[in-house]
């Protein structure tokens, strides 16, 4: 089930919120995760199994971690952690990267062991993220031990953000998760949130994503140059709108029953360099793997060597966190490279420069990634990049390149500039002054917002065929 589908929006959501409200608020987090179970059984009930599992393992370790941290035996809670680390991994391992390593196996040694096939959990890299924060918060005494089953369950399976992020953290809604607070005001403000993401999904991911299908089906060897740009392009923006749309939908379904979570975007395609790209894009994964392995890894703490060495396990962990291909791997590693280096001097050039050329500079390396990680096979990445440098065997521009410039040019203006802050700096300009009247003008834009985004997102899905989430697959 995605959440832009009619069976979501008008029977799954409404029956969950009516059944929230109505349990007394002691039940509602017993709600919550019943509904966050069915949620997930919908498109995988096998995999139900699989979440209640690691849910169990994780639960027992932080009450053992914090049993003997209390204690002050070290040892035996550092101990628990990594059992917790052990079994999650392990089942992450399984699912998701066994047939990517007994491929590469046979890659290299020749030896024929015939894949497992296994179809991957939805999710399952969000929520392992998740159960292991836990145990680990739990272990450096930056969370409390979570002793009710039921609420920690309602963590683990939190239907919003289950199966594509953002990646929460338990201390960040530890205290949520025991004495929230709902609102109207932010029962009104989730749902606008909600349908500016839908918005993003079917009014402009999904369209420019079947610009990008048509351009994939040609075969990378077979693109111009100026196809590879336009696909490249058109890659770029449904990545974007598709992800931070579904990021956009969880945050408002979180303050619709009451939570808050972390922001996941903030506006990548205005950064003026990669540092700051990812300081905006997938915040929550970037934040993760800064906490929970970056900084016990040695950080910037240990000399420049150690600091370059784990800059680059990190993106090599990041890179095939994405997915089990080896041209995520490179993709990974290249924006290590890129980190690194302006980490220690391109970002003082940089600096010299002019913010157009800073923008454009950030843009143009951010799309030879997209590249690299729009094709599974390298070979694929290895003829699309080239083409996208221009070196191209089919030519630098044709028909069918003119076609779909023409036929899309609306399109990528609105995606254009909708991944930029422009319309929202200039409606907020535009409001009354007055703290009173410029909340009230907000409050009108936002309902006449959400309801004509909404009612057009609806019309969309009606007849519907393509109407993937990227994220799914990692």
């Amino acid at each position: 089930m995605v959440f832009s589908s009619l069976i979501f929006l008008f029977r799954f959501l409404p029956l969950t919120l009516l059944a929230y409200y109505l349990a007394p608020r002691k039940g509602r987090n017993l709600v919550l995760f019943l509904a966050s179970l069915v949620f997930y059984a919908w498109g995988e009930p096998v995999y139900v199994a699989l979440i209640l599992f690691s849910t169990m393992v994780d639960y027992t370790t932080g009450r053992l971690a914090g049993y003997y941290r209390e204690r002050g035996r070290r040892r035996q809670a550092g101990a628990a952690v990594f059992v917790s680390a052990v079994m999650n991994l392990s089942l992450l391992f399984f699912f998701k990267y066994a047939d990517f390593f007994l491929q590469t196996l046979h890659t290299v040694t020749g030896l024929e062991v015939p894949p497992l096939g296994l179809p991957l959990p939805i999710g399952i890299s969000f929520y392992t993220f998740q159960t292991m924060s836990y145990t680990i918060d739990v272990y450096r005494g930056d969370a409390k031990v979570q002793k009710n089953l039921v609420t920690f369950g309602a963590y683990v399976a939190l239907f919003p953000q289950l199966v594509a992020g953002p990646i929460v953290r338990y201390q960040s809604v530890a205290s949520q998760l025991v004495s929230r607070r709902e609102s109207i005001e932010s029962f009104f403000s989730g749902m606008v949130r909600f349908c500016a993401g839908i918005g993003k999904k079917v009014l402009i991911a999904n369209q420019i994503g079947a610009v990008w299908t048509e351009i994939a089906a040609m075969g990378a060897g077979e693109l111009t140059s100026a196809g590879a740009w336009i696909g490249c392009a058109a890659f770029s923006l449904q990545i974007y709108f598709d992800f931070s749309g579904y990021s956009d939908m969880a945050i408002g379904l979180g303050k619709m029953f009451g939570f808050t979570f972390p922001e996941n975007f903030r506006y990548p395609y205005e950064s003026k360099s990669i540092t700051e790209f990812w300081r905006r894009w997938h915040i929550s994964l970037g934040t993760w793997f800064r906490e929970y392995v970056y900084i016990p890894l040695g950080g910037n703490r240990k000399g420049t060597l150690r600091q370059m060495l784990n800059l680059a396990v990190v993106w090599f962990l990041t890179g095939l966190w994405h997915g089990a291909y080896w041209s995520f791997v490179l993709w990974g590693l290249y924006y290590g490279a890129l980190l690194v280096m302006e980490k220690f001097f391109l970002l003082r050039v940089l600096e010299r420069l002019p913010g157009w050329c800073r923008s454009l500079y950030t843009v143009l390396l951010t799309m030879a990634g997209w590249c690299l990680f729009s094709c599974q096979d390298m070979r694929d990445s290895a003829a699309y990049l080239r083409a996208f440098l221009f070196r191209s065997d089919a030519g630098l521009f044709c028909r069918q390149d003119a076609y779909l410039l023409r036929s899309n040019a609306g399109l990528f203006l609105l995606a254009l500039v909708g991944c930029t802050s422009l319309a929202k700096r200039i409606v907020l300009a535009s409001l009354p002054g007055g703290t009173q009247k410029r909340q009230a003008a907000r409050d009108a834009a936002g309902i006449v917002y959400a309801v004509a985004v909404f009612a057009a997102s609806l019309v969309m899905l009606v007849n519907a065929s393509y109407n993937p989430f990227l994220y799914f697959r990692f």
